[in-house]
């Protein structure tokens, strides 16, 4: 049996929920017997059942006996939103189990695969190396806010051939192409929840959704998969009309604190329906990393960081970015004043230059489009 290819189908599969099961993992499952796939399914939505289950589910009952099943990630044992998957395994008589890698979450992980041999499902963790990394990869949020306890993090930005990212009057529309735009809203509809400063909603007064921007002035139809809107606003100058708040309906706000702000903007704030968080107030400005951990413990593992350049490079100077989008507009700004992408405080020597890997590049007429991971 080709455990390779079958787990390969798995990944694919797993890849269709993102956006939409966060903060739960990604994954992907598929019921092989006689070389021949009986049934299949990948984890829909937050709360809906598990890929397993859909597989299961999928399968004629009368061939589950003496099948194998392959899926993304360790079988849960646990009670959450839904039953645990492993004892479903059991009762439907898969005699065996062939995973692509163990649950990092306490309360499952090795607990599923024990559970399955104890009742004798023969259970095989996969060698492919490949395989591994990708299993790895696609659940990546997943796996960091479990080690580490903050969200995974995207960086996005867009700027001209000589690195602005708006003009030294702070005129920054339209830098990119409309096709840089349309991917960049659908990046927004991938993630939970997408960050800016707050100068950023003070000088470009921003939607924040996806994939389209709504109508201003009817409140929008579009609902589409929309983020959180993330605010890091010290002293609650979030305009109470500004788009975000108008839009609130089709999306949630955050604003995050510090002790700073006017107890009376912050109430009014709260009224108008964003949510506020109060975080440490370091070096002339929120604390970064205290601001991630809130946000892990309220379920958000993934996020995208759009701007501006002070939040940027807090996450940069951090090591808290995991993967970066960079689309390049062949124009040129200049001015000695014009903004670039990432500010805070940067490296001092070229030796601790933060190098990304596995970088790709699209082409996107005329714009070009770099994506990289940093470790």
């Amino acid at each position: 049996m080709n455990d390779e290819k079958y787990l390969r189908m798995t990944l694919a599969l797993a890849r269709y929920g993102e956006g939409k099961v966060e903060p739960n993992p990604l994954v992907g499952a598929v019921i092989v017997k006689n070389n021949r796939v009986i049934g299949r399914g990948y984890h829909h939505y937050f709360g809906g059942p598990h890929a397993e289950i859909v597989a299961i589910n999928k399968a004629s009952a009368g061939l589950l006996s003496g099948a194998t099943l392959y899926v993304t990630l360790e079988p849960c044992v646990h009670f959450g939103k839904t039953p645990p998957c492993a004892p479903a395994i059991v009762q439907s008589c898969i005699k065996r189990v062939v995973i692509a890698s163990r649950d990092p979450n306490p309360i499952v992980q090795g607990k599923g695969i024990r559970f399955l041999r104890q009742h004798g499902v023969s259970v095989t963790e996969t060698k492919h190396k490949d395989i591994l990394k990708e299993a790895l990869r696609i659940n990546r949020p997943f796996f960091k806010v479990h080690e580490k306890g903050i969200p995974y993090v995207i960086a996005k930005w867009a700027m001209s051939l000589d690195g602005r990212i708006a003009t030294s009057s702070g005129d920054s529309k339209w830098i990119s192409s409309k096709q840089s735009r349309n991917i960049a809203h659908k990046l927004r509809a991938k993630v939970q929840g997408v960050m800016v400063g707050i100068n950023t909603i003070l000088q470009d007064n921003p939607f924040l959704l996806a994939p389209a921007r709504p109508d201003a002035r009817s409140g929008g139809d579009d609902k589409g998969n929309n983020p959180i809107r993330i605010i890091l606003d010290s002293f609650a100058r979030l305009p109470l009309n500004s788009n975000i708040i108008k839009t609130l309906l089709l999306g949630r706000v955050y604003a995050f604190v510090s002790s700073y702000a006017p107890k009376s903007k912050t109430k009014q704030l709260s009224q108008k329906g964003a949510r506020l968080f109060l975080a440490p107030y370091k070096e002339g400005k929120l604390d970064l990393i205290s601001v991630l951990k809130i946000l892990a413990k309220n379920g958000i593992n993934k996020i995208m960081i759009e701007g501006g350049e002070e939040v940027l490079g807090s996450a940069f100077d951090n090591r808290v970015v995991d993967e970066i989008y960079c689309f390049i507009s062949p124009k040129i700004i200049g001015g000695c004043g014009a903004r670039s992408p990432v500010g805070g405080k940067g490296i001092g020597e070229i030796k601790n230059i933060l190098n990304l890997k596995d970088v790709t590049v699209k082409y996107l007429k005329p714009d070009v489009l770099i994506r990289g991971y940093l470790v």
